[in-house]
């Protein structure tokens, strides 16, 4: 009887995860309250992002007891596509470091003024 009723977690980890995603959160908002800026800014802020999405994901939508065919089929194609998605970065950074190694042009440059 008690498995047609369906599977109940504590509540203990739901609160456990609750507070969690509120002090990654801070973390988040601290990096625009402290200013960090560049490269530094943006690999926490996708750190944390990707972090709250993973318990959210595992915890609240039930994935981390679900069987394993299912959480491939869910995760699957986002890591494949993320994957894809590092590749056409990495051959990008390629190309442009290629055409200012052979065409001298920087991409990065500010243009120059031309006055009339």
């Amino acid at each position: 009887m008690a498995s047609e009723a369906g599977q109940q977690h504590p509540l203990g980890i739901y609160y456990k995860i609750w507070i969690l995603l509120f002090v990654l959160s801070l973390f988040s908002y601290m990096v625009d309250y402290m200013d960090v800026q560049g490269f530094w800014r943006w690999t926490l802020v996708l750190i944390f992002m990707a972090l709250k999405a993973g318990f959210i994901l595992a915890i609240f939508m039930h994935v981390k007891w679900e069987r394993m065919a299912l959480v491939m089929t869910i995760l699957g194609p986002p890591i494949v596509l993320l994957l894809l998605i590092f590749f056409m970065a990495v051959e990008g950074h390629y190309t442009e470091s290629a055409r200012v190694q052979y065409l001298g042009h920087d991409a990065n440059q500010a243009p120059a003024h031309v006055e009339h």
